[in-house]
């Protein structure tokens, strides 16, 4: 067997299926989960209805570039909401569909990694999306991580990092918004990590799969193609963002997204795809046209978010240390004991699944910068997650 198996961490949800084992919530309150970045509204029924009329096409093979229509939709799409020129996203070349966002930032590590550099390094943000270091670990390279706390806005000072991790990066993971604090990076944050790119030659990897889930209508989050529209960089060199359905379209069922922007990089992730045997089958890529081509449905899932995000701050105003994020479905609030304890006894009195923050990040010489967090996505109906605030808020009086 593959050696670097050995190096994989158990899964935030088995420590967290291990946690709860043996206790016995109360009865007589129905379960709420909120551990879980499974959206929970409706998904459109036009693409419902698009899939299920295209269903013979599975029939046909798949090409793992994927029909040149949803390329096209998805060129037209990036190229409205990122604000760029007509002609700078190339659906020939810059556009890839993957099947989601979790299978292709894992791919993408495989192919970019160089295992046979001295030292083959790949940095991610701390807390993380667990993918990152699975990722980096069976590509055979090390990992770096750069610590997200309230101190620094949840985004690390990138300038103020040691120049070795620069030095061996290959590859950078950036979440943004984030996932679990729901901040966004700023045009001087790109600024800052593109100038590090160029001059240590290393690949951004930027996870946009939350960037349609945010509060204000005029001010969307800035993604990265965007940024390097706005710096002139207009062949997206060492850039690569991955978009996904699942939360902008409440679709994670469907596994489609798709990776955009270096053209030299793309076709090496392609060559690489090909053999990796990962092709989206025909009926979810007409599927995924159809969402993508429609914005009334993504505009109606922003307002149901703010909803339970207004609802759920003001119930817990005054008794949880939290804050409403940038952009995204996640609260982060700080708890006042560990993580676990807190997690543990909150399902034990209130049978509420939340995710301890410790999970979702790993110990550094400073310490792990998700403890005495956890994280709540606000999935549920509008109803559960009123419900769970009140629930939160009686836990929350003992303390």
């Amino acid at each position: 067997m593959n050696p670097d198996l050995n190096l994989l961490h158990p899964y935030p949800f088995e420590k967290l299926a291990q946690l709860k084992a043996g206790i016995e919530p109360p009865a007589g309150l129905a379960h709420i989960a909120l551990s879980i970045g499974e959206p929970k509204h409706e998904p459109p029924q036009f693409v419902l209805e698009t899939l299920s009329r295209n269903l013979n096409r599975v029939s046909n093979y798949p090409a793992t570039k994927g029909l040149p229509e949803l390329r096209q939709a998805i060129a037209r799409w990036a190229t409205e909401r990122f604000q760029l020129a007509g002609n700078e996203l190339d659906p020939e070349t810059q556009v890839l569909p993957v099947n989601g966002t979790r299978e292709a930032l894992f791919a993408f590590a495989q192919a970019i990694v160089d295992r046979t550099a001295e030292r083959p390094l790949v940095v991610s943000p701390n807390p993380f999306y667990q993918i990152y270091e699975g990722a980096a670990l069976l590509a055979g390279a090390d990992i770096a991580f750069l610590n997200c706390t309230a101190e620094n806005g949840y985004i690390p000072n990138f300038s103020e990092v040691d120049p070795t991790i620069w030095r061996d990066c290959q590859l950078l993971y950036l979440c943004s918004p984030g996932n679990p604090t729901g901040a966004v990076l700023t045009l001087e944050h790109w600024r800052v990590l593109l100038d590090l790119a160029d001059q240590y030659d290393f690949v951004i990897a930027s996870d946009e799969c939350y960037s349609e889930l945010y509060f204000d209508e005029a001010e969307p989050p800035m993604g990265l193609l965007q940024a390097c529209r706005a710096l002139g960089r207009r062949d997206f060199s060492r850039c690569v963002v991955f978009h996904s359905l699942s939360k902008r379209s409440n679709l994670p069922g469907l596994r489609s997204g798709f990776v955009a922007g270096d053209a030299a990089v793309l076709a090496e992730f392609l060559r690489y795809r090909t053999y990796h045997g990962c092709a989206m089958p025909v009926p979810s890529q007409l599927a995924s046209i159809a969402a993508w081509e429609d914005e009334v449905h993504v505009r109606a899932n922003r307002t149901l978010y703010r909803q339970k995000f207004d609802a759920v701050l003001k119930i817990l105003d005054g008794c949880l240390e939290v804050e409403k994020p940038e952009a995204g479905f996640y609260l982060w609030p700080r708890t006042p004991m560990d993580s676990e304890t807190f997690a543990r006894e909150l399902f034990a009195q209130q049978n509420i699944t939340v995710l301890p923050g410790n999970y979702l990040a790993r110990a550094t010489d400073v310490g792990n910068p998700g403890e005495h967090h956890v994280r709540m996505a606000l999935v549920a109906s509008l109803e559960e997650c009123i419900e769970a605030a009140k629930r939160i808020r009686v836990f929350m009086e003992q303390f």
